[in-house]
């Protein structure tokens, strides 16, 4: 993370001091074990002082990854698989006034275990939960990461489980 102050020149001409936090790119991956269940994760945030809310695997693109490697990487350290198929389902800012991080969301399928690698930061709770259980939580605001939101109600959008 980078932060820096610029002098910004708005559409009318004026100006003024602008912070900015520098992120990169990131990812995320809502993991379908089955047309109806996902394999979602749980660990603690310091921000939001709270390790109850549960999420999808989600990380940063490192230099000269794709998204989709990135992904795939992400899957692996977090959620011990692989997607034979991941499907894009969008591209986003993941907060559009203070900082440049770009998101970008995959549904993955054909799951394949692998072996776990999180980083030493990384302490988490895995269990596959019903996608009908995961957009009811979406929509009661239980779940509140933009990323496993985005993510759920684009599955949802692509008609849940009968595009997918």
């Amino acid at each position: 993370m980078r932060v820096r102050e610029d002098v910004a020149e708005m559409p009318d001409g004026n100006t003024t001091i602008y912070g900015v936090c520098e992120f990169g790119q990131c990812v995320g991956v809502l993991p379908f074990v089955d047309a109806s269940h996902v394999l979602m994760l749980r660990q603690y945030r310091y921000p939001q002082r709270e390790n109850h809310r549960w999420e999808i695997p989600t990380g940063g693109i490192r230099a000269g990854e794709s998204p989709e490697e990135a992904a795939q990487r992400e899957l692996m350290e977090e959620a011990g698989c692989r997607a034979g198929r991941l499907t894009w389902v969008s591209t986003y800012y993941t907060t559009k006034c203070i900082t440049d991080e770009i998101g970008h969301l995959y549904l993955g399928h054909d799951l394949a275990a692998g072996s776990l690698s999180p980083d030493d930061t990384e302490f988490f709770e895995r269990a596959i939960l019903s996608f009908d259980e995961m957009l009811k939580m979406v929509n009661a605001s239980e779940i509140r990461d933009s990323m496993t939101v985005i993510a759920v109600l684009h599955a949802a959008r692509l008609g849940e489980r009968g595009m997918l």
